[in-house]
């Protein structure tokens, strides 16, 4: 039985980065074949609940409120609304339905409470239900816990050092704390970041170092590439190369084994034999749906095709990590406690951050 390893350096990952393409297929998926069914893949519905008009200053990100983007916002859905979705991302071929919401972090109060709501309703339809919420205090996890949450996803995005080059308004070790404080809960953590931002090698091997040494590391890894959007600062970024997609997803299935990896954003420009790579590298999750949260993503019937052609089955919810209960908003043990936390707000200046805001003004 093999042990997972995190100590992993900088240094050591790079060489794994950069090994001959075929050694590291090889050794990727020879690893993954050990921890996990090569031909199941599970299968994610990303639901925006409440899009734009984020505060953030993410450099990717069209639904920052400063930036000119065609991006329309819309307020917290309805709890209907998020059920109906549910249910025909599960009639798809989903196990989770992961909801988004564009707030820099929780706050206790009406809004919150309606989220809660969600998360028991799509738990009672016996899907895995995952929540990317923004920063969130200790009591607030709980609360989530308490309702059903199965994972939580709150991204690095990038590495520590190359972070303060994307965004300006909320700190890395913010990011750390949020995931430490889902840690004290019995939800799973999912993070991972996006490649193509301008960064180096390096800074893709530093993310992954920041990942792979957290004890447990988080059960589940998105690989984004960045989709660039016209009226973010990173809208003139080069596509990422599906080689590159192939290296980051193989590299992150070496050093993380059991975590599931989940091919993410920027599927839309990758061929089927690119994402057949992927999978073989060891990418055994993905986002279905023809969106994710703004940004376009192969249609759910094109990926079933893929999946037909390829052999690969959708994994049933509930095979990692046993389903949480859900315990009804009368009986919760933990209550709203108005917190106003002080998290972190470094502003800094980013030249490209600041161009963007600063046009159409």
């Amino acid at each position: 039985m093999s042990i997972t390893k995190h100590n992993w350096t900088k240094e050591e990952i790079i060489a794994i980065y950069n090994k001959p393409l075929m050694d590291l297929l090889y050794e990727a998926a020879t690893i993954h074949r050990q921890h996990h069914d090569p031909n199941v893949v599970q299968v994610s519905t990303l639901l925006s609940i409440k899009t734009g008009g984020c505060p953030e200053d993410c450099g990717y990100c069209p639904q920052a409120a400063r930036y000119h983007t065609d991006i329309e916002g819309n307020d917290l859905m309805s709890v209907q609304q998020v059920k109906a979705q549910a249910l025909r991302a599960k009639s798809s071929g989903s196990s989770r339905v992961c909801m988004g919401a564009a707030w820099r972090n929780v706050k206790d109060g009406e809004e919150f409470d309606q989220v809660l709501e969600m998360v028991r309703t799509i738990n009672k339809l016996d899907m895995e239900v995952c929540c990317t919420l923004g920063m969130l205090t200790e009591n607030q996890a709980q609360r989530l816990a308490e309702a059903g949450l199965y994972a939580y996803n709150h991204n690095l995005d990038t590495s520590e050092d190359y972070y303060k080059e994307v965004i300006s308004t909320r700190a890395f070790d913010d990011r750390l704390q949020t995931i430490e404080n889902v840690r004290k809960t019995n939800v799973t953590v999912c993070s991972g970041g996006i490649i193509g931002m301008g960064e180096s090698i390096e800074d893709r091997a530093g993310m992954l170092v920041a990942l792979a040494t957290l004890n447990p590391q988080p059960e589940s890894v998105p690989i984004n590439a960045l989709v660039a959007v016209e009226g973010t600062p990173m809208e003139n970024e080069k596509p990422v190369e599906i080689w590159e997609m192939i290296r980051m997803v193989a590299t992150t299935r070496i050093v993380m084994p059991e975590t599931q990896v989940r091919l993410s954003a920027g599927r839309t420009e990758m061929s089927r034999e690119g994402q057949a790579m992927c999978f073989f590298a060891g990418a055994n999750s993905i986002f279905a749906g023809d969106k994710l949260l703004t940004t376009p993503n192969p249609d759910v019937n094109e990926d079933m095709k893929m999946f037909e052609l390829l052999g690969l089955i959708p994994q049933k919810p509930f095979i990692k990590v046993m389903q949480p209960k859900t315990v009804e908003a009368e009986d919760s043990q933990f209550q709203s406690l108005g917190e106003k936390p002080k998290w972190t707000r470094p502003e800094h200046k980013i030249e490209r951050n600041l161009e963007a805001s600063n046009k159409g003004k």
